[in-house]
């Protein structure tokens, strides 16, 4: 739901005068079943076999694809293909034809590189594949009517027809990745399965969330449901009456249990086995706050927040990799991150320690399950319209809505649909990542 500011100068009178002040006119974002999957007509730029294969297989997918902009009044997508660039100046050949088009952009329409990362094996090639990052972001920064702009990095080796890359795409030119702008996702191996079910693409695998009872847990849980994963849902006995709610409504397994209390990943897996669950995703999604400038910093602040938000996933992930049998043969482990834990916030020291730790620690842990056929990855929201953040303050509040690109905060569906993407069997490529789920915000990069 927007909030007051964006439901005002969406109307005609606010629409007039946001626009003779100058000030913020947040477009509406299209998300899941506002519009299809993927908006056309999808331009496909660039020279290489890549573009052209990619190209066809949009085509086989039904897609109304063209490789110019000519005599287009409106275009839905755009996929720049630049995997073989050799030195900066093979850029202009492929991005200048897009100029013409920017003011043809449909309303959440959207853009993505593919491209590949630099190596620092030859200075030209790899000055021109920073350069498609600056480009991109910078890019982005321009978008309107709530269109967005994201890059894929595909690992040299890796085809473009690997399941990750594939994935990646059909998930940033959908209207699930309404909140993610200006992001690059990494695909580092052709790892990864094709999912069959598009209507069900979690069908048939288990997925435990912590911290799911209420707010962007719960709106997790909704998401995975709809796309057929069977749930277990953990919380704190405190919210057990939210907790049952949520389970009946979706059919899932509740689980009442503190993540920092002693032994809890131990008492998790007994749990396990007894109802015969085999985790094939598990979303690390428990987390608190407890702001205080540093110099008022008390002992108890710092340590509830470090506990919660990272040491619990730390032990809880040394418990489920150790109970045999409880975790399946090619598990995906998400892990929920802030933007504070990238660019800090003030007033969060805890906090931003908390999230930047567990960037670190997906990093190792992708590491470990790799041997497993696993994967583990990080989201890093920015701001988001969940009960906490309603209780900051009112300016402060607003002006969190405001420094993103898109100009308005967002909803917690938006972080529940990375989670479901990131948990999907064709994103078995991707390792170690962090998804920026912010809107573009201007903090960090």
């Amino acid at each position: 739901m927007a909030d007051a500011y964006t439901r005002f100068v969406r109307s005609a009178p606010g629409a007039l005068i946001a626009k003779r002040t100058g000030l913020p006119r947040p477009a509406f974002l299209p998300r899941r079943g506002d519009r299809p999957d993927v908006l056309g007509p999808v331009v496909v730029l660039g020279a290489s076999a890549g573009a052209d294969d990619i190209a066809h297989r949009l085509l086989e997918a039904g897609l109304d694809v063209r490789r110019r902009f000519d005599e287009l009044r409106s275009v839905g997508s755009v996929l720049v293909v630049l995997d073989e660039i050799a030195a900066p100046a093979d850029l202009g050949l492929t991005l200048l034809p897009m100029t013409s088009a920017m003011r043809r952009l449909a309303p959440g329409a959207r853009i993505v590189t593919i491209s590949r990362p630099a190596t620092g094996e030859d200075p030209a090639r790899d000055a021109a594949r920073g350069a498609v990052e600056g480009f991109l972001r910078s890019l982005a920064h321009e978008m309107r009517g709530g269109g967005t702009a994201n890059g894929i990095q595909v690992t040299d080796g890796v085809p473009l027809d690997a399941p990750g890359v594939t994935g990646a795409l059909r998930f940033l030119l959908s209207p699930r990745s309404a909140y993610v702008h200006g992001q690059f996702l990494t695909v580092s191996s052709a790892d990864g399965t094709a999912t069959e079910d598009r209507a069900a693409p979690l069908a048939g695998r288990t997925v435990l969330i912590t911290g799911a009872a209420r707010g962007i847990g719960a709106a997790i849980a909704r998401t995975l449901a709809a796309d057929g994963a069977r749930l277990v849902l953990l919380d704190v006995p405190a919210a057990g009456t939210d907790l049952a709610r949520l389970a009946n409504e979706l059919r899932a397994v509740p689980v009442q249990l503190d993540v920092t209390s002693s032994g809890a990943g131990k008492r998790l897996v007994a749990q396990l086995r007894e109802r015969g669950l085999v985790l094939d995703g598990i979303v690390l999604n428990a987390g608190i706050t407890r702001d205080k400038l540093f110099a008022n910093m008390s002992a108890d602040r710092w340590e509830s927040v470090l506990a919660v938000n990272t040491t619990s996933q730390i032990t809880m992930m040394q418990d489920l990799l150790a109970g045999e049998g409880v975790l399946g043969t090619q598990p995906r482990v998400v892990s929920l991150a802030s933007t504070s834990g990238i660019a800090g916030n003030r007033g969060q020291t805890n906090y931003g320690a908390s999230k930047a730790g567990i960037i670190a620690f997906v990093d190792a842990l992708a590491a470990r399950l790799e041997s497993h056929g696993g994967t583990a990855n990080a989201i890093a929201p920015g701001f988001i319209e969940t009960e906490m953040t309603a209780k900051m303050p009112a300016l402060t509040r607003e002006v969190a809505r405001r420094v993103s690109s898109l100009q308005q905060g967002g909803l917690p569906v938006d972080v529940a649909e990375a989670a479901a993407f990131l948990l999907s069997a064709e994103a078995g490529g991707i390792r170690g990542e962090t998804l920026r789920v912010c809107g573009q915000n201007i903090v960090g990069k």
